[in-house]
């Protein structure tokens, strides 16, 4: 079924652990599709001229990256040191502007640095089509190599501090903005990093989320720094970020947003420590899923950028056609880039495109205003076809193939640093928390509030030591909970599955109502901890 992986279904080891054999079959799958079906038609049409260079080999093969972006001072460097709980080589921490340039920090087996201009000439990393960008950037772009755990499952990418104002955008010597679409297009993951109380978005840090445009699943926010302020102030700081963000991001759907204070400091304020705890392991939980998802991301991407090649070569073949064979040339182009909108919506009715695929318009005007026209080619159908071919069939089998082999692979995580804090132990989320509390006691912990549920119990008509479902129902209605929860809490509690409830189980519901009220979650299976002390033994011996 998958012999047309055949030819270069192997790739380079990565590192990482177990599972990597399904990246490398899919990524050199992957790699033998874009070459045989999209590079043809991109370099056709001039595609690497507008938008995006060729892939190398290097973009199928490198680990899954993350990018950091915010303003100066909002913990982005911190953030990396956190989560790899060492120093690595160019970091700079401060109040003030410090992290001057871009610095990929990723795995080695000695701790160093490489310089941008050698960086862009190594064929083993994702960088080398940064060369574009020129020394301006080049001297402001390192590797820093480290030997981390964490760096062998992803590597990470820090950006420079963004400033507001017009002469930071001007001082650069490059196109920052330019820069940041070319990694968005690249790496699996994009954090906005805001400061609880820095949360005004400069104008180049909305030209900066602007250049993601398209890359939107991509996108977490993280609101840094909030244990510096109450819950009440708390509250007010996520309203004002979430209405700044929306003038920005114009997409009707919310982003994710974390809000902790990601550093290894006490907090100054403990009201919401539960809050930060509970963000910081869902933050952690999708990082650590990154390289398990890599496959599909690079897939994804793939498929991004095989229906931008087409609609790419739809309009240049248009522009084309309508220019003259000999007079009136200059004329004709500059009508037809000023017509570009227009065209737009006739190739979407011609060929039934959506208009989320097309390029910007002022974007794509700008670009055509340096071309010849005449020097661009026809559509050739067998080029579309090939690309067609690939969506409609090649990629659902490359798609079947990554489920078929992910479930037969062991579950690839991020390990190491920050991560394996959260993992097990006492100060694992939620660890002695709701179901799970007293699993370390040798006393029963029901058995504190128990004679406080006796009283309720006896009030209930208890017959031979037991109370009827009926009763038991009239003082479980109290709490107000839905019947389906109800339900799951008499299944726990009726350890002896005769319809009745003597006193420990009837305690033992009413401490399941007392962890659901709480906001946790109840267990699928009573633990061993929970169950009364008197129907311990007739459980163990049916075990």
């Amino acid at each position: 079924m998958f012999s047309w992986l055949g030819k270069q279904g192997g790739g380079r080891e990565r590192g990482g652990g177990g599972g990597s054999d399904v990246v490398q079959t899919v990524t050199g799958a992957l790699r033998e599709l874009y070459l045989r079906k999209l590079l043809p038609l991109e370099e056709h049409y001039r595609f690497h001229d507008f938008h995006s260079p060729a892939l190398e080999e290097a973009d199928f093969e490198n680990k899954p990256m993350v990018l950091l972006v915010g303003q100066y001072s909002t913990g982005k460097t911190t953030f990396i040191r956190y989560l790899l709980e060492q120093d690595f080589p160019g970091m700079r921490i401060g109040p003030e502007p410090t992290t001057d340039s871009f610095i990929a920090v990723m795995y080695g087996d000695s701790e160093g640095s490489v310089p941008g201009n050698a960086l862009v000439v190594d064929p083993k990393k994702p960088f080398r089509k940064l060369s574009r960008f020129g020394n301006a950037f080049l001297n402001r772009f390192m590797c820093s190599q480290l030997p981390n755990q964490v760096l062998k499952s992803i590597s990470i990418i820090d950006s420079p501090g963004i400033l507001s104002g017009e002469k930071q955008r001007i001082s650069r010597g490059y196109d920052f903005c330019q820069v940041l679409q070319w990694f968005a297009e690249r790496v699996d993951r994009i954090i906005l990093l805001f400061d609880a109380h820095k949360l005004d978005i400069s104008d180049e840090f909305s030209e900066a989320i602007k250049s993601f445009r398209g890359q939107d699943d991509k996108i977490r926010v993280v609101l840094n720094k909030a244990d510096q302020v109450d819950t009440q102030q708390l509250m007010r700081v996520y309203g004002a970020l979430m209405w700044s963000l929306g003038k920005v991001i114009n997409t009707p759907e919310v982003l994710r947003v974390y809000i902790g204070s990601f550093w290894a400091h006490p907090l100054q304020n403990t009201e919401n420590r539960r809050l930060f705890e509970a963000e910081a392991q869902d933050l952690f939980k999708d990082i650590q899923s990154l390289p398990q998802k890599a496959a599909v991301r690079k897939l994804n991407d793939l498929i991004k950028r095989a229906r931008l090649a087409k609609v790419h070569a739809y309009i240049i073949s248009y522009l084309k056609k309508e220019m003259p064979s000999v007079f009136g040339r200059e004329n004709k182009k500059k009508e037809l880039i000023s017509r570009l909108p227009e065209i737009y919506t006739e190739l979407q009715r011609e060929y039934h495109i959506s208009a989320g695929d097309f390029p910007e318009v002022k974007k794509m005007q700008e670009l055509l205003e340096t071309c010849d026209f005449t020097k661009f080619h026809s559509l050739k159908p067998k080029l579309i076809e090939a690309v067609d071919n690939m969506l409609a069939n090649k990629i659902a089998s490359l798609m079947s193939l990554i489920s078929q082999e992910e479930s037969s692979m062991p579950t690839q995580m991020v390990h190491g640093g920050a991560f394996d804090g959260t993992m097990a132990g006492p100060f694992g989320h939620g660890y002695g928390e709701g179901a799970k509390e007293g699993a370390d006691e040798e006393e029963w912990v029901v058995a504190k509030d128990k004679p406080a549920y006796d009283e309720i119990f006896y009030t209930l008509s208890p017959i031979n030591g037991k109370i009827s479902g009926i009763n038991a129902k009239k003082e479980m209605v109290i709490s107000k909970l839905p019947n389906s929860v109800l339900g799951k809490i008499w299944k726990l509690a009726d350890c002896d599955g005769d319809g009745m409830l003597d006193d420990e189980e009837f305690a033992l519901a009413k401490h399941l109502i007392k962890i659901k009220l709480d906001g946790y979650e109840l267990p699928g299976t009573l633990p061993p901890h929970l169950v009364p002390p008197s129907h311990r033994k007739p459980l163990q011996t049916a075990e």
